[in-house]
């Protein structure tokens, strides 16, 4: 029951004959619509009036590297149209004319109105595996001057720049071209994407890629037409470079990039820089201790847990470490140690800096107390080298919350380190679906990426589960609380174990084990023993004798353990 009329300007009204239940006449009551429904207009060749090409217009395309010939094959035409001579590029389907495309000799641009979008050059890419796009009917025509006329062009010009969001088919008007072409793209296996090399171009490359499938999608890499300029389409390649060139820059087509999805020669640079050491860090940065040196040492992007049973000196010995890296490399780091009031970290920092007391106090003995120059210069070196991370609410801080003020100290700062210290001083809420396991998996897996995005290292301090019937041998990795993701997915496990036990030698004596090393470059499992110095912090190789001690003590320990 629908009718209507087609108005001068090409939009229809529709009207509806609607019977009224309570009246047996009929009233015509318009229908609103979203949007305006577009007539397609259907081309007659003797509508157009087209004329073949002038001798001048032929010269214009010769100019430009176009053979007569090819003008010939692809129906290019002229046309007066408001009282100009113009270029007229037909679009045909089947050979049959779709739409009409004007161009003037100055590059203004107009076509017929109402008709439908497809590719210029369609019945050349019928069937065609490999298939060209390009911005613009002459650089259609110039591809066929190097022998390539599988090439269609786009119809419109490029975008600005790339869509935030794409749209479904019924509301892609702007791309509509592609889905009326469908039948003809869908064989394709390749698509080259041969765009202008203008920023415009390059963001067309991308939305045809986003529609196209960018797992079929190359593009091209435009030559140099002299010493400081590039060749912007394929007709400057043409004309500047001869068809020759053109056809390099075909067969040297690369992948379109797909995020996430990456060939070894897009890492070539870092990889030749690993190999010759540029960077200087590729062996890793020395810890400071000779006995260490050969378990461990800090890489940049690594992700090391620490754990130990409580007092055993973990958080000094990460301190002692940081200032062993900061004295020799000059890194800085950014501290979250929710178990420190920031006045005693400091002290500990400096004691370990300056190597002398904080306080004259029973603990320092006979040693001199730090004077006061040396603790300004101390104050000064603290505040270039070290930078927190606190939480001034009463609520815990999340993992995210962390990381994001680390990201903003590495990219403000320059940092090259992060301490969480420790794990259980963190906001541990989840999802009433999420295990402790996956949870714990989740918040590493957000740590590493933290870590090798932005080339920093992360010491990750966990304390270990309840130990029961525990006989005072260094804990396992295992042993940590929550989860054995912490040393499935650590690059590095340390485990700090403080000697308890007179008899099995000085109480001063920390045991350094490494229960993991994934890079075999920078180190391997083993045990380092250091002694810890009351008085300063500072942390020393053990010698041999003492050594040897601890080490037949643990051996006995064992036995006995055994024997149980």
């Amino acid at each position: 029951g629908w009718k209507g009329y087609t108005q001068p300007d090409g939009v229809p009204k529709a009207y509806q004959a609607k019977k009224d239940s309570g009246n047996e006449n009929e009233s015509d009551q318009e229908v609103k619509a979203n949007q305006p429904v577009k007539v397609i207009r259907k081309l007659r060749e003797e509508d157009l009036r087209l004329e073949p090409l002038c001798d001048e217009l032929v010269t214009y395309f010769s100019e430009r590297m176009i053979s007569a010939k090819t003008l010939r094959r692809n129906n290019v035409s002229q046309r007066k149209r408001n009282n100009k001579i113009v270029i007229a590029f037909t679009y045909r389907r089947d050979k049959v004319l779709v739409g009409c495309k004007y161009r003037e000799v100055s590059k203004k641009f107009s076509q017929e109105a109402n008709t439908e979008k497809i590719l210029y050059g369609l019945d050349d890419i019928k069937q065609a595996r490999d298939i060209i796009i390009v911005e613009g009917e002459i650089d259609k025509l110039s591809m066929e001057e190097a022998g390539y006329c599988n090439c269609v062009s786009v119809p419109d010009g490029a975008p600005a720049q790339v869509s935030n969001k794409l749209p479904d088919k019924d509301h892609d008007k702007k791309y509509s071209y592609l889905w009326n072409c469908k039948e003809y793209l869908d064989p394709a296996s390749r698509i080259i994407l041969a765009t202008d090399a203008d920023p415009p171009g390059q963001a067309l490359a991308e939305e045809l890629a986003r529609r196209l499938g960018k797992e079929r999608c190359w593009r091209v890499k435009w030559p140099k037409k002299n010493e400081t300029e590039f060749c912007k389409d394929a007709n400057e390649v043409l004309m500047f470079l001869g068809p020759r060139a053109l056809k390099e820059v075909i067969e040297g087509a690369e992948l379109y990039p797909i995020r996430g999805l990456f060939n070894f020669k897009d890492f070539f640079p870092e990889i030749d820089s690993y190999y010759l050491g540029i960077h200087g860090d590729e062996l890793g940065i020395p810890t400071g201790w000779k006995c260490m040196d050969g378990l461990y040492k800090v890489v940049p992007g690594e992700l090391t847990i620490v754990t130990g049973v409580p007092n055993s000196g973990k958080s000094e010995w990460i301190d002692a470490l940081l200032c062993n890296i900061n004295n020799q490399c000059g890194w800085k780091f950014v501290l979250c140690s929710m178990e420190n009031k920031v006045r005693d970290h400091a002290r500990k920092l400096l004691e370990k800096h300056i190597k002398k007391p904080f306080f004259d106090a029973r603990y320092g003995g006979s040693v001199e107390r730090m004077s006061k120059d040396e603790f300004e210069e101390g104050k000064e070196w603290l505040n270039e080298s070290f930078h927190l991370i606190r939480c001034e609410d009463d609520c815990l801080p999340s993992i995210d919350w962390v990381l994001n003020l680390a990201k903003a100290a590495v990219l403000r700062h320059g940092v090259r380190g992060l301490v969480i210290d420790p794990y259980n001083e963190l906001d541990h809420q989840r999802p009433p679906n999420q295990t402790e396991t996956e949870y714990v998996s989740q918040i590493l897996t957000k740590i590493k990426r933290f870590a090798q995005h932005h080339s920093c290292h992360v010491w990750f301090v966990a304390h270990p589960r309840q130990l029961h019937n525990w006989t005072g041998a260094p804990p396992n990795m295992y042993d940590i609380s929550g989860s054995a993701h912490f040393i499935n997915k650590c690059d590095n496990g340390i485990v700090i174990h403080r000697n308890r036990d007179p008899d099995a030698g000085p109480v001063d004596v920390v045991q350094v084990c490494m229960k993991k090393v994934r890079n075999k470059v920078i180190g391997q499992i083993g045990d380092a023993f250091l002694t810890y110095d009351r008085i300063t912090g500072e942390y020393k190789e053990a010698d041999e004798a003492i050594v040897a001690k601890v080490v037949k003590q643990q051996i006995r320990q064992k036995s006995t353990s055994y024997q149980r």
